[in-house]
């Protein structure tokens, strides 16, 4: 027998619509009082569909997107790609942003449930056991550069560790030896590869240089302050190149550089990660690593519509890689054609 809202505010021992402003996180209610129901809405393992639509007999045409985060340019093209293919399906989109940890991630999962035909999920919270506790098994979702070790949902992501080495080998090839790593954020799934990927070349194609890896968020700001660090140390003693995890630092880190006097490439080196549009454009061209994020976004959501409106078949756990091309200008002394 199905649990129901009426259940589990009973055993919460609150009314149900103190259970429904918990779900949808409505501001009205105190935070114990919402991680009492929570707890209990897990315990019982409850699913509430929105106006009691059963996605098996009926559909939204609607597709929900949870992303890390909605400001920037890697978004904009991602969620350029995804509505694109949407589009073009006659189906919509309900976009929402995972910031802040894993309670607010199933906070937001919680209210597309019943509102959506399918999910596509890129989020650094996604695991097994929460994509257990907190999806219907029947609700069809796509991994996007998030892998989440046993589960039985499809992933797409770009091949990131092959991506950063093959960076790590153009600038070594530029003859830059002490290069520096400003790495993501450290429970990111891609950022992770990355610096793995630089690790990985440094060692076997600069061999004697010593791995100096900076932490970053992702976010321009940290870009700068790591460029701010740099231009803090002797000259003597700085990174002949330094490699971001992403453009945006990359693109804080050349801001700071710049400002502090340094000439790039002279002084040092920079390369960052996505080609977002405006890495093209700014003094010196950033040499990058293309990902085609548009391409993810169409493809995770072609992957994701081929998995609707097949009840009572479970998808496969297929992990689908796409590959980047590295792009070289002038911020490592080297220009190719945009």
């Amino acid at each position: 027998m199905a649990i129901t809202i009426k259940d589990v505010a009973q055993e919460a021992g609150v009314s149900v619509a103190s259970v429904s402003r918990a779900l949808n996180g409505h501001a009205s209610i105190t935070d114990d009082t919402r991680k009492h129901i929570l707890a209990v809405v897990k315990r019982m393992r409850y699913m509430p569909h929105v106006g009691a639509r059963s996605l098996t007999t009926s559909f939204t045409n609607t597709i929900g997107v949870l992303l890390p985060d909605l400001y920037g340019e890697f978004f904009s093209e991602m969620i350029r790609g995804i509505d694109g293919a949407a589009r073009r399906r006659g189906l919509h989109l309900m976009v929402s942003s995972l910031h802040g940890d894993a309670d607010e991630a199933a906070l937001a999962i919680r209210a597309m449930r019943g509102r959506v035909d399918g999910l596509l999920v890129m989020s650094p919270h996604v695991d097994a056991a929460f994509l257990s506790d907190n999806l219907p098994e029947d609700l069809p979702i796509v991994l996007m550069n998030t892998v989440a070790g046993g589960t039985q949902y499809p992933s797409i992501s770009v091949d990131n560790y092959s991506a950063a080495y093959a960076m790590v080998a153009h600038l070594a090839a530029r003859g830059y030896r002490e290069i520096a790593f400003l790495a993501g954020p450290s429970g990111n799934f891609e950022a992770q590869e990355r610096l793995r990927g630089y690790r990985a070349a440094l060692a076997e194609l600069a061999p004697g240089s010593t791995a100096q890896v900076y932490e970053g968020d992702f976010s321009e700001q940290s870009g700068q302050a790591v460029g701010q660090a740099l231009l803090a140390m002797e000259a003597a003693r700085r990174p002949h190149a330094l490699f971001a995890a992403n453009d945006m630092m990359a693109i804080g880190a050349l801001l700071a550089l710049k400002q502090g006097g340094l000439q790039l490439p002279q002084d040092m080196a920079l390369a960052g990660f996505d080609d977002i549009p405006i890495a093209r454009y700014v003094s010196p061209a950033l040499t990058t690593v293309r990902v085609p994020i548009a391409d993810l976004g169409v493809q995770a959501l072609e992957n994701l519509v081929a998995r609707i409106g097949q009840p009572g078949i479970l998808p496969s756990a297929t992990v689908q890689t796409l590959g980047a091309e590295l792009v070289a200008r002038a911020s490592t002394g080297e220009s190719t054609p945009l």
